[in-house]
């Protein structure tokens, strides 16, 4: 638990409605599960944010600076120390020439959107990813042949010291779901996204597309994490739990996707916990390291003691 004194000072840092005790972490992931947290700090802007964190770190209170949850798997136990929420005071887009600049909380959806809406092309592919751009950057989001690496120019990072630094493309050595961020401990505040001109209606059409190929390919009706695990190379993970034997492979209300073996699904929201979830990803890991030899890594991030 966190100490008052510790509660104390966070409210000379922040306004009193974005302090969350003992916050359920199940209304704050895609997931839906996950226990609660000593505390949720909703963050309105990068100075507070800046602020805060140099505070905890000072005082040693652990922290998780997070998102909309759409990659994150909190443990029923939930997490001991301080989540940093950075979304509604953080989703500013701005829009020059063929340029966006877009604050981390900003969603990618909307960035892809209001890229649409000003005739460039690049973002298409981000229009269906329910993440934000800060976690969308750090993870090199991508779906249907495009990748973050491709669009982001800059990314402007706040560093442990409590400076802001900006990071160019070749700096974030983007790969596979992963980019120089994750071994650092910087935290995205801002990135600069370019793009090319291009026909709107085009545009808009793409997006219609790739929104209809995820409706019939991927169980949007059911509360997930997107893709479960990474894709193993030369391989598709959700063919290897397939050919595994695990379509519908289900403990408690968490069970692999019958409609595609590559999710994860919460088929029973409100009575799902975490550990449901936890048991289903390594079961799979070891029934296709059994079959096939092949280890899958997951793509969602594990928050808490499972």
């Amino acid at each position: 638990m966190i100490s008052e004194a510790v509660i104390q000072a966070i409210r000379g840092y922040t306004k009193e409605e974005n302090i969350h005790l003992e916050e359920p972490m199940a209304g704050c992931t895609t997931f839906r599960v996950g226990g609660p947290a000593d505390c949720l700090l909703e963050i309105s802007d990068k100075e507070e944010l800046r602020k805060i964190c140099a505070y905890l770190d000072q005082v040693g209170i652990p922290f998780f600076v997070m998102g909309n949850g759409s990659n994150l798997l909190v443990s029923d136990e939930g997490y001991r120390g301080v989540i940093l929420r950075v979304g509604n005071g953080m989703r500013e887009i701005r829009i020059a020439g063929n340029h966006i600049v877009a604050q981390a909380g900003a969603t990618l959806a909307g960035v892809a959107r209001a890229a649409m809406e000003h005739g460039l092309t690049g973002m298409e592919f981000a229009s269906g990813i329910p993440g934000t751009v800060g976690g969308g950057v750090v993870m090199n989001a991508g779906a249907y042949g495009g990748e973050m690496s491709q669009v982001v120019k800059s990314v402007e990072v706040l560093g442990r010291s409590g400076e802001f630094w900006t990071l160019d493309n070749e700096t974030m050595e983007f790969g596979y779901r992963k980019s120089s961020i994750k071994g650092h401990e910087y935290i995205v505040t801002e990135v600069e996204f370019e793009l090319t001109p291009g026909d709107q209606e085009k545009i808009k059409a793409t997006m219609a597309e790739l929104a209809l190929k995820r409706r019939e390919k991927q169980p949007l009706e059911y509360p997930s994490a997107g893709s479960t695990f990474k894709r193993p190379e030369g391989l598709f993970a959700g063919k290897l739990i397939q050919d595994a034997g695990l379509r519908g492979y289900r403990v408690g209300g968490a069970q692999v996707s019958e409609k595609h073996c590559g999710f994860v699904v919460n088929v029973v929201p409100g009575e799902t916990k975490a550990g449901d979830v936890m048991q289903v990803i390594r079961y799979c890991q070891e029934q296709v390291k059994e079959a096939f030899d092949v280890k899958l890594e997951p793509e969602v991030i594990f928050l808490g003691d499972f």
